[in-house]
């Protein structure tokens, strides 16, 4: 969709999953280290909800690109021209991830789909995202073309990450990384929104100003810096929670070992009287 709404819709999606990253790999990361084992049916479970959302939403992006009013409802080509081909781009995009959420969750449900795969696959349709754009935006104004080309920055870093998590699986540095790139998605595509289909009734941007193009670029960078401290704060705040429950936990630990010795201490000083008369 060529507005507002079709730039909000795929930056909530990778708004959500990556804040909700942020939170679940720190998460992993601390329990690994700790070597507190989680049960194993427990985090399978929660790994198999999440490839469902994330295969739910792309389902929803892609009726919504189809079934708008103006949309091409499932035709491709009639009376000898292609219809709504932008819309077709944007479902192929939804139709990647969507692949990518149900191999996550065969990983999880079927015991032979090799180790990787689910990663590879999530590599796959992200670089898809990427190639799609590229050839997005060819005979537009130059901001049109720019604000496209920095999204392609956090979509290609981010297929590199994940490819690289076929390899070097569950290492938190890589996960982190992929995490603020998504998040960035998610913001960049709210502010390409905002740019080029201001809402509200607010001025046009001009799609010819330089001046426009180097505060874009600006931008850019204090978007992904964001992202960064979304990360780095969600981060240090599971520290700290899995800290002081562990903690808790200790004293609830000490606690009960008193309380458990407390009898056999008073029934040695009870035999101990005894034994005096």
């Amino acid at each position: 969709m060529a507005n507002f709404k079709g730039h909000a819709l795929p930056g909530s999606f990778f708004l959500i999953v990556g804040l909700w990253w942020s939170v679940k790999y720190p998460l992993k990361y601390f329990h690994r280290k700790g070597r507190r084992g989680q049960p194993r049916h427990n985090y399978e479970r929660l790994e198999i909800i999440e490839a469902a959302i994330r295969t739910l939403f792309p389902v929803i992006g892609m009726l919504a690109e189809q079934f708008v009013p103006d949309g091409p409802h499932f035709h491709l080509y009639s009376d000898k021209e292609w219809i709504k081909l932008m819309n077709w781009q944007h479902s192929t995009m939804y139709l990647f991830f969507a692949v990518s959420g149900i191999t996550d969750m065969l990983t999880y449900l079927v015991s032979h789909v090799p180790l990787g795969v689910d990663r590879l696959v999530m590599a796959v349709a992200t670089f898809n995202e990427g190639f799609l754009f590229y050839h997005h935006v060819h005979n537009r104004p130059p901001l049109d073309q720019y604000i496209h080309s920095l999204l392609l920055c956090a979509v290609f870093g981010g297929a590199l990450s994940i490819f690289l998590e076929v390899i070097l699986r569950d290492n938190i540095v890589l996960e982190l990384f992929r995490t603020s790139l998504v998040i960035l998605q998610g913001t960049w595509f709210w502010q390409i929104g905002f740019v080029l289909f201001p809402p509200f009734g607010s001025p046009q941007w001009d799609q010819e100003n330089h001046a426009n193009l180097m505060f874009i670029t600006m931008c850019f960078c204090w978007h992904y810096l964001a992202a960064l401290c979304v990360v780095g704060i969600n981060y240090a705040l599971v520290h700290c929670l899995l800290t002081r429950l562990k903690r808790h936990r200790g004293g609830e630990i000490i606690g009960i070992q008193k309380l458990k010795s407390e009898p056999t201490c008073q029934k040695a000083l009870l035999n101990g009287s005894d034994d005096e008369e």
